[in-house]
């Protein structure tokens, strides 16, 4: 079926093949900006604990790939990343770009920071092991608590407070 009754002159051929090749284009770009690229974190561990596999697992499902690393020397691993003693927990997670995520810290606050690191951070962290965080998830049980800032030069501060068991695990 044609669409004219006499023929395209070259000039508007070539217009009508340009415009084409622009939509197509242009469709293409939308598509691919549409899919989004899961972000990676390793996540350094001790091999026998739980909690530590309940945290990846709540990380998985809500859209980031981990990688899981059993090592021996934890605690200097951490303090080679710069996480302070008082601010340790059971695992570490490292991003791409090497920002680190300290213990239960929920996916959503991860998420929330690799989108606008803040200038001078090196991560977030959940000292020691709250019950409730994503990972320590018992009977309903939950306690409060904060997700710290980490800075370059040691310090922290809050990030977050964490003061429901919905708003940790959603």
């Amino acid at each position: 079926m044609l669409f004219y009754s006499r023929p395209l002159s070259p000039l508007k051929l070539m217009l009508s093949l340009l415009m084409l090749v622009g939509f197509s284009v242009t469709a293409l770009a939308e598509t691919a900006s549409d899919t989004t690229t899961a972000i990676v974190l390793d996540v350094y561990k001790d091999a026998n604990c739980g909690c530590c596999n309940d945290w990846l697992t709540h990380a998985d499902e809500r859209g980031f790939t981990t990688r899981g690393h059993d090592i021996k020397n934890l605690y200097q691993f951490k303090l080679s990343k710069g996480i302070a003693h008082e601010n340790q927990s059971c695992h570490t997670a490292v991003s791409n770009e090497g920002y680190v995520f300290e213990g239960h810290v929920p996916a959503r606050y991860v998420q929330r920071f690799l989108s606008a690191p803040p200038a001078g951070a090196i991560g977030l962290a959940v000292p020691a092991m709250p019950m409730g965080s994503p990972g320590m998830e018992y009977q309903n049980k939950f306690e409060a608590y904060e997700i710290l800032l980490l800075m370059k030069d040691g310090s922290s501060t809050v990030y977050a407070q964490v003061n429901t068991l919905e708003d940790s695990v959603r």
